[in-house]
């Protein structure tokens, strides 16, 4: 087993950390920071710039000069190089990587350091579609010798907003497109978990990055992050978060037109029919909502099941959540991480409270946990509630905790019904060994994700997004790189 602790003392000393805007390092232009704290612990790992509008407007100035300068001449096969020399330098330091997102959000180690395949694919399956853009020729009805065609350029400077629950992958979700298509991009790392982010820009310079194509500016949401919504100097906003921002966001796009791209908050259904396979759906469902402390949009936080496996299921899910082992992220052997914050510890322990009051049968779990490998820390125990009405803000509201609700259901229309009873649509479960079952409710549902007999795959080439109030546009895919291009019509008289 790997000690990680003196490596993590290494990482991070307490001191500043600048954030990163036209190829430099600096503060911010009041001089003011914020600390970043460890969840598990509550030690101190840095300070960082607390930046606010001035600082969002240098970075937007100096997104758009590289966008209209040296960047724009870049060929795609250089834009491709690039983007392989970073995959180069991730792979290179991917445990430190890693490591820092365990101190700073949280995370277990074991879970980020299998995420290598996922952030790494990304950077190299978009260096790949940086070549393979084009317009086309395109047969009209004019008479003559009328020649029309489009081209595919970039979108321009590009506002990227993302929450802290997955710092690694989510910056390079965002950051990766942009450098594929040549756009310019102005970053805000959420408060809650700047410190990967920062290194994130460190690893992309010295991979040969040009100054001003990348720019992180640290600081608060409501500041910093609503003055990059409102820029003029933005031609796109792309944001990951709750819903709530999405829509305030959306709102500040509108003054300038500037284009949106919003991967929101979920309430997502795990379905299990009674032709499952019992064994190999109850630690999938389980981990549905428990990865990630559940601090994850697609968690599968609305658990029905068969009614004629209902309490069975409901049984060993809730034994499956006692057996997890729950502590600070930096040991290997932990598998629930802590919350971000006691502010969003206490937001959980309000569902908790709100699910009891309403009638739920509490099975296991929600508690704070507190003593040893929990002291100073946000820990809450795996949650499983039982007899969950369908009207009962636990099955209603998002929670981003671990906390799962079960219902159980009788038919297939019934709970097609029922699962699409939500402003939401990220994701969605199926457990069935009935291939026209899978099939079926694949269909019904109303989701951008329907996972079958599996959850939480997501792969660079396949597209991820959600539909009513979870948002709108793709990552990943080829659909993701639409977001961040323009189609140009072009007419050529040849006569």
């Amino acid at each position: 087993m790997k000690d990680w602790s003196a490596r993590a003392a290494a990482l991070y000393d307490k001191g500043f950390r600048p954030m990163f805007v036209d190829g430099k390092w600096c503060a911010a232009a009041s001089g003011e920071v914020f600390e970043a704290r460890n969840p598990a612990d509550g030690s101190l790992l840095a300070t960082v710039p607390k930046g606010g509008a001035a600082d969002i407007d240098a970075a937007v100035t100096a997104a758009r000069r590289a966008f209209e300068g040296p960047w724009a001449r870049w060929t795609p096969f250089e834009r491709q190089a690039l983007l392989l020399r970073i995959a180069e330098r991730f792979e290179a330091e991917w445990q430190d990587l890693c490591l820092s997102d365990t101190l700073d959000m949280g995370m277990p180690i074991s879970r980020v350091l299998a995420n290598s395949r996922r952030v790494l694919g990304m950077l190299r399956f978009y260096a790949g579609q940086a070549v393979a853009l084009h317009g086309a020729t395109i047969p009209n009805s004019f008479p003559g010798e009328i020649l029309s065609q489009t081209l595919r350029e970039p979108v321009g400077v590009v506002g990227a907003i993302i929450p802290w629950n997955a710092p690694i992958a989510g910056s390079v979700w965002k950051i990766a497109p942009a450098l594929a298509t040549g756009c310019t991009i102005v970053l805000k790392p959420s408060e809650e978990a700047s410190l990967t982010v920062l290194m994130i820009a460190r690893l992309m310079a010295e991979a040969g990055l040009p100054e001003g194509v990348l720019n992180i500016v640290t600081g608060l949401g409501s500041e910093a992050g609503a003055a990059l919504a409102m820029h003029p100097g933005v031609d796109k906003i792309v944001f990951t978060g709750s819903t709530a921002t999405g829509q305030s966001i959306a709102r500040a796009a509108t003054g300038t037109l500037k284009r949106v791209s919003l991967e929101l908050g979920g309430k997502s259904p795990v379905i299990v029919c009674r032709d499952a396979d019992i064994d190999k759906a109850v630690p999938v469902a389980a981990m549905s909502v428990f990865a990630n402390s559940g601090q994850i949009c697609i968690a599968g936080s609305r658990l029905f099941v068969a009614r004629e496996i209902h309490d069975e299921f409901v049984r060993r899910v809730a034994e499956y959540a006692r057996n997890l082992r729950t502590g600070p992220g930096i040991d290997p052997e932990t598998e629930i991480g802590p919350i971000i914050s006691g502010r969003q510890a206490d937001r959980i322990g309000r569902f908790v409270q709100a699910g009891r009051d309403e009638g739920a049968e509490l099975v296991t779990g929600g508690t704070r946990l507190e003593g040893p490998g929990h002291a100073g820390g946000h820990f809450i125990a795996p949650t499983v509630f039982a007899g969950v009405r369908d009207d009962m803000t636990i099955a209603r509201e998002e929670i981003f905790g671990p906390v799962i609700s079960a219902m159980p259901f009788d038919d297939l229309d019934e709970v097609v019904r029922r699962a699409n009873d939500t402003p939401y649509g990220l994701a969605a479960g199926v457990f069935t060994t009935h291939l026209g079952t899978a099939h079926k409710l694949a269909r019904r549902l109303r989701a951008g994700n329907v996972w079958i007999n599996m959850y939480h795959a997501i792969d660079p080439a396949v597209p991820f997004g959600g539909v009513k109030m979870s948002g709108y546009g793709r990552e990943g895919g080829i659909e993701h790189l639409d977001e961040y291009l323009e189609t140009k019509a072009v007419w050529i008289n040849t006569d």
